[in-house]
């Protein structure tokens, strides 16, 4: 009889021994690949502040960091729409560094009374409250889709035309560039430019966008050293072969 109690009593604290092991053992893989994360700091951001951008994630909150990994946080803040790719690094201590990296944006556009960011990939990506961004130009009177289906390319004759018009003045010249404010599509017509700082249009057309560029900006230097555009123009048109045609409000010339 003892000997049989001897072995229950053996077997009963072999068997607590066992769970005690297997709870330890179950405990310590959950806890591998984690540590206590006390800061996380995000860099890279351009189009919203890192506050906005945590926030949206709900990285915020340092209460709510002990469920998270490495990539959970990747994971998070990869699907804000503003967010190309992020990489998630930690340094042992409970300090993770984001770094990300923003959609490269090309322009701005209203669609349906909304306006929207068009990135390098032609996606559509609604403007969100507290955006902040310079120096990127207005899409207007442009033949679109519709329907603009997010995450996918919505390309259009007229986008198309766009984008050649931007990259053909970021090639050329950067002062262009950056005071190249509206293109005007005019659905399919002549395309009329907005520069920054000038009280006047250019009128663009189509086609031949690298050299139309070109001229314009070797037009600009001379023209200015000339002072031949000034308060008087009233339009530049660059729809000539190889001339441009100042307006003037009493006059006009061709240079």
């Amino acid at each position: 009889m003892k000997s049989e109690f001897g072995n229950f009593a053996g077997l009963t604290v072999f068997s607590l021994i066992l769970i005690v092991i297997l709870y330890l053992a179950l405990f310590l893989y959950n806890k591998k690949g984690k540590e206590e994360i006390k800061m996380i700091t995000l860099h890279g951001n351009s189009l919203l502040t890192k506050e906005h951008y945590l926030k949206f994630a709900d990285l915020n909150q340092t209460d709510e960091y002990s469920d998270l990994s490495l990539n959970g946080i990747k994971n998070r803040i990869e699907k804000h729409p503003y967010i190309f790719k992020a990489e998630v690094k930690s340094d042992g201590r409970g300090n993770v560094d984001i770094n990300i990296k923003e959609k490269e944006i090309y322009a701005v556009i209203i669609h349906n009374s909304e306006p929207y960011f068009i990135t390098s990939d032609f996606e559509f990506i609604k403007i969100l409250e507290f955006t902040s961004y310079n120096e990127i130009p207005l899409i207007s009177n442009a033949k679109i889709p519709d329907k603009i289906i997010p995450g996918i390319a919505n390309k259009s004759t007229d986008i198309v035309q766009a984008f050649k018009i931007i990259d053909a003045a970021r090639i050329t010249d950067q002062d262009i560039s950056k005071r190249l404010a509206e293109i005007n599509l005019k659905y399919g017509g002549d395309v009329v430019l907005t520069f920054s700082g000038m009280n006047y249009p250019v009128i663009f057309g189509r086609g031949n966008e690298i050299k139309k560029m070109i001229y314009l900006s070797i037009m600009w230097d001379k023209t200015k050293a000339l002072e031949l555009v000034g308060e008087n123009t009233s339009y530049i048109d660059l729809r000539f072969s190889n001339e441009a045609f100042i307006g003037k409000k009493t006059g006009s010339g061709l240079i």
